[in-house]
């Protein structure tokens, strides 16, 4: 909901160290680097290694909130770095749920994370096939920052950051989160359905 002021905050913030530091960096190497502590944050869940997994998980939404900034500042944008970066995200945002249902297995937990993960089929659903039709009809926003098209929602990056640091922060209560999450998740499937039906008759 926050993502689009938020990331031109970040972008900000960032672009005089990405202007300095990484000039001769592929933003592509950046994505597949910063799969590495968002795997090990899932691996540090398995051990109930809860703050170093924490760590890890912010440290890998930090290295992918710079690789497009990157991409942007040095002129290196391309539609396989932001395809190859929205599916290394999607490797992470499934692997940490399923290391906490692992960790503390219980029929709580693996129903909220079934409930969880069918809310992020539908919403993927809702603004992958969304996107793909926009983008037919040449609905652009010139001054979009990611790779696709889609209306804003209510759950996207920012407040998914923040849903998933509470997992590390509250392990005792993610079948709750995860209901919570989940149902928030469909209700952002929702309004961009909601947004189809009124501009795409």
């Amino acid at each position: 909901m926050k993502d689009a002021p938020l990331r031109r905050y970040k972008d900000r913030l960032l672009q005089p160290l990405v202007e300095r530091f990484l000039a001769e960096t592929s933003p592509n190497h950046l994505s597949v680097l910063a799969v590495a502590p968002g795997i090990l944050a899932a691996v540090a869940v398995l051990y109930e290694w809860y703050w170093v997994g924490l760590i890890l998980w912010l440290l890998n939404r930090t290295l992918d909130g710079v690789d497009g900034l990157a991409a942007r500042v040095h002129g290196k944008t391309s539609d396989w770095g932001g395809y190859l970066d929205l599916h290394l995200d999607f490797v992470v945002y499934l692997l940490v749920p399923v290391a906490f249902v692992w960790a503390t297995p219980s029929l709580a937990n693996i129903w909220a994370l079934i409930f969880l993960f069918a809310s992020f089929q539908i919403n993927t659903l809702s603004w992958t096939l969304l996107s793909a039709i926009v983008e037919k009809r040449r609905q652009h926003d010139t001054a979009r920052l990611t790779t696709v098209e889609m209306p804003t929602g209510l759950i996207e990056g920012a407040e998914t950051v923040i849903f998933y640091s509470l997992f590390f922060l509250m392990p005792g209560l993610v079948h709750l989160l995860f209901w919570i999450m989940g149902m928030l998740v469909f209700f952002t499937a929702g309004q961009r359905i909601w947004w189809a039906w009124r501009n795409l008759r």
